[in-house]
């Protein structure tokens, strides 16, 4: 009886023994698998959210920088109700045959920051520069300008009405239907009528340019120079992210006459030749910008080895991959070819290149 209990009992130790060696490592081996799968899909998914995060704030710094832009240059040249600057008494030009005109007394010499009556040239109501920055003295950049960027300058009323006479106060514009006056006292002279028969306009000034530096540890930033109530020029932060503007100015060369007239027959940078223009006929019309941004760090593995053309940098000049070398202002933008290899090198950011061509509505005075 104990014998035949002692074979019947032998299967079903059999069946109870543990995992085999062979099996053991089998199973460690999926599950191996398994988790480095899980770890893969997980580090994969991560970088992906890390660039479409990066990618999401590049859209939004360069629609936002255009959204500040788009507005103050649609409205430049606009006076309140008279049309265009030639009909605003007290405005100062800033050169005259070639060389700085006399400084106007009108708002002190602190309206004057950005330089002899840069405040007050009304008639110039779109005005830039050309792969520089060339305000010195309290209107000298904040950090560094990026020295191939261009700059934009921008005179106009305010939208909003300031009927609020002050024998002291900002530059302001008081003007009716047939005449206007620059400002600093709006409690006598035409702003007296404009009280009750036409209006007061804070006037508007603002140098917008591309500084290296900004609130973000080494990012670039659009940034500008605002003429405040004092009045004097401040300088403000607008977004960060922005390494660089071209600007390309529409012309409209029949000075508004014709059927033609008001649209713009060509697009030109700021310089002699858009100068001798507009000391004929031809008026500027519309203002044509491009917004180059880069993402707020640099990007482990990845290299921008994209061409970038834009403005007056084409790639039939070349190609660089230094936006700051003055000799290859008007060069194609490759950051991969830049010789800097480390993490922080300009190669390693991805980047967002944007145009718009906007309209200005009171070109013509209108």
């Amino acid at each position: 009886m104990s014998r035949a209990m002692t074979q019947h009992d032998r299967p079903s130790r059999r069946r109870s023994a543990g995992l085999s060696l062979i099996e053991l490592l089998v199973a460690m081996t999926i599950g191996v698998v398994l988790i480095f799968g899980a770890a893969q899909v997980y580090m994969d998914s991560s970088k992906t959210y890390g660039i479409n995060e990066s990618l999401a704030r590049l859209q939004e710094n360069a629609r936002f920088a255009l959204s500040v832009l788009e507005p103050d240059i649609r409205m430049a040249n606009y006076w309140g109700l008279v049309k265009g600057a030639a009909y605003v008494d007290g405005r100062a030009p800033q050169f005259v045959g070639g060389a700085a005109a006399p400084q106007s007394s009108l708002g002190g010499a602190a309206a004057s920051d950005c330089g002899t009556n840069f405040g007050l040239d009304l008639t110039l109501y779109i005005e830039g520069t050309n792969d520089s920055y060339t305000r010195t003295g309290k209107c000298a950049p904040q950090g560094t300008a990026m020295p191939n960027a261009d700059t934009l300058t921008v005179r106009r009323a305010s939208t909003v009405l300031d009927n609020t006479a002050a024998a002291a106060g900002p530059l302001r514009i008081c003007s009716t239907r047939t005449s206007a006056s620059l400002v600093t006292d709006s409690t006598s002279g035409i702003c007296t009528a404009a009280l009750t028969e036409g209006q007061i306009n804070d006037l508007i000034v603002h140098l917008y340019y591309i500084d290296q530096t900004s609130s973000l540890p080494g990012s670039p930033s659009l940034r500008r120079k605002y003429l405040t109530a004092a009045p004097d020029f401040q300088d403000e932060e607008i977004v960060t992210g922005i390494e660089d503007m071209q600007i390309q100015y529409g012309v409209d060369l029949t000075g508004g006459n014709g059927v033609t007239g008001g649209a713009a027959t060509e697009y030109l940078d700021a310089g002699p030749a858009l100068t001798n223009l507009l000391n004929g006929t031809a008026q500027i019309v519309s203002v044509r910008i491009w917004i180059l941004a880069r993402a707020d760090a640099p990007e482990t593995g990845y290299s921008d080895d994209r061409t970038y053309e834009y403005g007056d940098r084409l790639a039939s000049n070349g190609k660089t991959g230094d936006l700051t070398n003055p000799s290859d202002s008007t060069k194609a933008y490759q950051p991969s070819k830049s010789t800097d290899d480390s993490f922080t090198s300009v190669k390693h950011y991805r980047r967002l290149l944007i145009s718009r061509t906007i309209q200005i509505r009171n070109a013509l005075g209108t």
